[in-house]
């Protein structure tokens, strides 16, 4: 008996708007358009990209760490990040993506990952600020994704903004016991905040109108809220948080405007260099990345011979 044809183009595109329309789930084996496809692979791989890169600033300070504990605090957190790039591959790879080959356009220098990870983490403080405010910022960014049009994006988010919640608490808590502590603590402190504070709100991307992909994104039901939207979530939960540690958001226009805080102009100068690969850690970070790939080499070729020669354990 001869099979049905496959709908036209047309049906298949009003069909997949009125899906996205009616707030239900894609899942990889649902038609799609090529660029709603194509969308969501450089999403997917720049946020993949961004858990593993991100492993470094926090990863140069676990030998140290002032105390054991913050030692393994720290250890898990590590090992946590490079878990969510994984959850992140895998979900790349649902859409056809090829996991080598979004590592190599990453090494290439022609994928992105987020530019906060480009600044330096120059002292013990500095953890404790990534954790408080860049992992602040991800939950803020992350917590929308968890209803993603996509099925396999959404579902690798909520597991992972359960672990990131985890993160930016232990970073409160130890920028706390900084804050309150010797009066050297509290520079640290400041300092700390001082660094990261913008960098941290160009963490959302780029003023609304000036992005590229996020209209569309927002209309196809990848992301949920614009970038201004937010980041300024990100700044009403924030200053009160920063107003409770005794510290001062490195922002002489920050006021309050009725029930939301209003900051100055951001650099989208500094933005865009970072983004060229002219940040402070761009190369080093990059290089570092590169290195680790081809050290652990014998290890992905040790794993592909044995799932050669043991299929069924595969």
């Amino acid at each position: 008996m001869d099979r049905p044809a496959p709908p036209a183009q047309p049906e298949l595109e009003r069909e997949f708007s009125e899906r996205i329309a009616a707030d239900e789930r894609i899942e990889p084996r649902d038609w799609m358009p090529d660029g709603y496809r194509a969308t969501l692979v450089r999403q997917i791989a720049q946020h993949a990209h961004s858990e593993i890169v991100g492993m470094q600033p926090e990863g140069n300070w676990i030998t140290r760490a002032p105390s054991l504990r913050r030692k393994a605090i720290l250890v898990a957190k590590v090992q946590d990040e490079a878990g969510h790039g994984l959850y992140l591959y895998s979900a790349a790879e649902t859409l056809g993506a090829d996991r080598s080959r979004l590592l190599d356009l990453l090494h290439e220098g022609r994928q992105k990952y987020s530019t906060i990870f480009n600044y330096p983490a120059t002292s013990w403080a500095d953890v404790a600020a990534i954790g408080w405010l860049v992992d602040g910022a991800a939950i803020m960014n992350q917590v929308p994704l968890t209803r993603c049009s996509y099925g396999p994006y959404a579902r690798a988010m909520t597991r992972v903004c359960k672990e990131e919640s985890f993160h930016q608490r232990q970073g409160f808590e130890a920028m706390s016991v900084l804050a309150k502590g010797t009066s050297a603590q509290r520079r640290m402190a400041q300092d700390a905040l001082d660094r990261w504070w913008w960098p941290a709100l160009m963490m959302f991307g780029p003023p609304d109108g000036q992005s590229p992909n996020s209209a569309q994104s927002m209309a196809w039901g990848i992301k949920r809220f614009s970038n201004d939207e937010l980041r300024q979530r990100f700044v009403d939960a924030t200053v009160p948080q920063a107003e409770h540690l005794g510290l001062q958001i490195p922002d002489p226009q920050l006021h309050r405007d009725g029930e939301h805080y209003r900051t100055g102009e951001i650099d989208w100068t500094e933005f865009q260099e970072v983004m060229r690969g002219n940040g402070p850690c761009n190369r080093q970070r990059l290089a570092a990345r590169v290195r680790a790939h081809e050290d652990g080499a014998w290890v992905r070729e040790a794993a592909a011979a044995y799932a050669e020669k043991h299929p069924a354990a595969a």
